[in-house]
């Protein structure tokens, strides 16, 4: 089996939930039952061992909500669970995110002993209003003590989060955020733009001064612009590093690799004997738990027929910057190339996707601007 294999572990609990986000995520304070969805993670973790059946872990990622929420000795109790249950290569990337005012359970240090040798931080904006309006519970100043004391602690790399398209935001607010998180010297930013998701409070009620598209666009631009001449290659849509320091865990996503899903609401892909598999841990936490605890078994549903496994393919492949050679999509999906034909043909008459070389695709300027254009073109149907 060449498919890579990650492990996502997911803890839900924030302190507070952020007007836009739309994760599987719980208001907690200091009330979230730590011990308790603990002993529930490494009973799901032992079980997913299991269906990995010797295969390596290429990365593991500790996301949320706010995993620094649970202390260092947490961390490295579940981190020393998964390095006893499955093989790990000699070089895996563990990421952990933290929010940059919630690093306090225990110093970045401690976490670094735990394990974790990938620190994300979710900064969002070097700007206190946008930090207000977006709902941030952390100062400017909290995040350049936090990604300073990761740096102490030595971590393998660092990313910082950064949001464009804020309320009120223009061009030279966005460039500022990238030139203030780039004086940090993180080895990773990941630049996305705000937008409004279904089920989220900015969704029901949208702030006031968001940019139009004209003004997204020349954020756009000038962030892209100002980050390529500061040393930062851009390899996914919203995903910068400096060269050696991709996220290996997000990569795998793109390139339809596999991953094992650990935690409330948790989302996994296996390819075994039958083919390519999704599944979904439950989503509440206390059913999470007490199936965890009553051993119900969380059988892999039928596996995606060839008309799913091609778009899937296609929505997570046509992120990455430099596109895919086919030989990865035959390998991934165990589909012939032939099956891209009318579609590529389609995306090609419209300028959306480029052939560099045979048997090659990436997408073009045009299609990365407008990539749900493009990955619609795959649809099944």
């Amino acid at each position: 089996m060449t498919i890579p294999l990650s492990l996502y572990v997911h803890l839900p609990w924030c302190v507070r939930k952020c007007p836009y986000c739309d994760f599987n995520s719980y208001t907690s304070g200091d009330n979230a039952p730590r011990a308790r969805y603990l002993r529930a993670l490494i009973t799901d973790i032992k079980n997913e061992a299991m269906r990995a059946d010797g295969r390596e872990l290429v990365s593991v990622f500790l996301g949320g909500g706010t995993p620094s929420l649970f202390t260092p000795t947490e961390i490295g109790e579940l981190l020393n669970t998964v390095g006893a249950q499955f093989k790990l290569t000699s070089d895996v990337e563990i990421t952990m995110e933290a929010n940059p005012g919630t690093v306090e359970c225990g110093d970045p240090y401690g976490y670094r002993q735990a394990g974790v040798n990938r620190l994300s931080i979710g900064a969002q904006s070097f700007s206190a209003e946008s930090l207000s309006l977006l709902g941030r519970i952390h100062s400017v100043d909290d995040i350049s003590r936090s990604v300073e004391a990761a740096n102490a602690a030595g971590f393998d790399s660092v990313n910082l989060d950064l949001m464009y398209g804020l309320p009120k935001q223009q061009v030279e607010d966005a460039v500022s955020d990238i030139d203030l998180a780039l004086r940090l010297e993180p080895q990773h930013i990941s630049w996305y733009q705000l937008t409004l998701e279904p089920n989220t409070v900015f969704h029901a009620r949208p702030p006031e001064g968001l940019p139009d598209e004209e003004r997204l666009c020349e954020i756009q631009d000038h962030g892209q612009a100002f980050l390529a001449a500061s040393g930062f290659e851009q390899y996914e849509v919203s995903a910068w590093c400096r060269e050696g320091f991709r996220c290996r865990h997000n990569l795998n996503y793109w390139s339809f690799g596999d991953y094992l899903a650990v935690g409330a609401g948790a989302h996994g892909k296996f390819t075994d004997t039958r083919g390519a598999c999704r599944y979904v841990k439950p989503v509440n936490p206390m059913s999470y738990m007490q199936a965890m605890e009553e051993q119900e078994p969380i059988p892999l549903p039928p596996p995606l027929n060839d008309a799913e496994l091609l778009f899937e393919f296609m929505l997570n492949a046509l992120r990455l910057h430099d596109g895919f050679d086919g030989a990865l999509f035959e390998e991934r999906t165990g589909l012939s190339t032939a099956s891209l034909a009318e579609a590529f043909e389609a995306a090609l008459k419209k300028g959306l996707i480029d052939s560099r070389e045979p048997g090659y695709w990436q997408p073009t300027v045009l299609g990365r601007r407008f990539l749900n254009d493009l990955q619609a073109e795959f649809l099944p149907g």
